[in-house]
């Protein structure tokens, strides 16, 4: 895991996270310190735990940080849940990010289980 932008689950992170910037631009600007920030430090937080963890020389210490991206991206997928119910977004993107956060899950866990290999 020395270079983390050949990681696969990296892209799909960071894409995530610039899909959740996007997304919180028409917010209203009474959530601008609440809701948005909170959804974009925790997309970012995805990516960056992937980063982080892949500097890890331990194992032990990967596999952590990859646990931190995954309950960053569980509370990421709250947001999303929260912002259709407020009527800050519509179903249609709520499901497009919450499919995308699936499948950064669904890369999280495999990378997490090859390191359990090892």
């Amino acid at each position: 895991m020395e270079n983390f932008r050949k990681l696969q689950v990296w892209e799909k992170a960071h894409q995530l996270a610039v899909e959740v910037y996007k997304s919180t631009n028409n917010f209203p600007k009474s959530e601008l310190f609440s809701l948005v920030s909170q959804k974009r430090r925790a997309a970012v937080s995805v990516a960056a735990n992937i980063v982080e963890g892949s500097k890890r020389k331990t194992i032990k210490d990967r596999q952590h940080f990859l646990l931190m991206a995954e309950t960053s991206l569980e509370e990421l997928k709250y947001y999303f849940i929260l912002s259709f119910d407020l009527g800050y977004i519509t179903r249609e993107e709520s499901e497009r990010l919450l499919e995308l956060a699936r499948e950064v899950g669904r890369m999280l866990n495999g990378l997490s289980r090859s390191l359990d290999r090892l």
